[in-house]
């Protein structure tokens, strides 16, 4: 537990730019407060010892305002930037370096026992207000935008926005991840494709290429009816003269 509860200290010190120095990390950070009761909540639930682990979680979100269930599983390292109105349900599943943004919920879908919540693997980040439900997984290195509702897979390395949520960009599994490649709120810093315009440009697109059709079409049945009313009058003509030729 120690040492998790020192990486979660270190975790704060890397992705946070305005922490000075870990003494204030630990004494100002309610996100370290919270994992530790999470933590020391954790223990006492697994030992067994169930109503101690509720108490402990419920005084830590008195504290801090962050619910962690101590059922849950959080790897070390995880790091819940603000915190205030974050919730982890009983059955998430969260690997190592996760960061949180305010008001995340990682909720369940069903009343029935079992797992019901969802699985954030290692590296994820979601933004403020996301909200993650039922038993799903979000892949290794995931994004979820800030206020995006997810309620179904999200592969590694892949930007979610929007309500639902949909792929909006997907990193090469290939390049190693680095401090730099951080994304805050779970948004890249660089130009982020808008889902909804990016329909729109593709419909407009549709619509060029079957209004160009439409044209062509236009012009090939216009070319057709005036061969056939030039081969009409031709047959006129020839049948008028096949009778002066008949009459004479």
């Amino acid at each position: 537990m120690w040492s998790e509860l020192k990486a979660d200290v270190q975790a704060v010190m890397d992705r946070d730019p305005a922490a000075r120095h870990k003494a204030e990390v630990i004494v100002t950070y309610p996100s370290v407060h919270a994992l530790f009761f999470y933590r020391l909540g954790h223990a006492m639930w697994v030992s067994n010892w169930k109503f101690l682990g509720r108490f402990l979680a419920q005084f830590g979100r008195f504290l801090t305002g962050i619910e962690i269930h101590p059922g849950a599983t959080i790897g070390a390292g995880c790091f819940i930037d603000h915190g205030s109105g974050v919730v982890i349900g009983e059955t998430a599943e969260l690997g190592a370096n996760i960061t949180l943004y305010q008001g995340v919920t990682l909720g369940g879908t069903s009343l029935e026992k079992g797992k019901r919540h969802p699985t954030l693997e290692d590296g994820v980040i979601v933004g403020a207000g996301a909200k993650i439900l039922g038993p799903i997984t979000i892949g290794r290195n995931g994004r979820v935008g800030s206020n995006a509702v997810v309620m179904k897979d999200v592969p590694a390395d892949t930007t979610v926005v929007g309500i639902p949520a949909r792929e909006v960009q997907r990193r090469d599994k290939r390049a190693a991840v680095k401090v730099r490649d951080f994304c805050a709120y779970g948004l890249p810093t660089d130009d982020l494709p808008d889902p909804v315009a990016r329909s729109l440009e593709s419909m407009v697109e549709i619509m060029c290429s079957l209004r160009a059709r439409i044209e062509s079409l236009e012009k090939e049945l216009a070319a057709r009816n005036a061969a056939e009313k030039a081969a009409a009058e031709a047959a006129a003509v020839a049948e008028e003269e096949k009778r002066a030729s008949l009459g004479a």
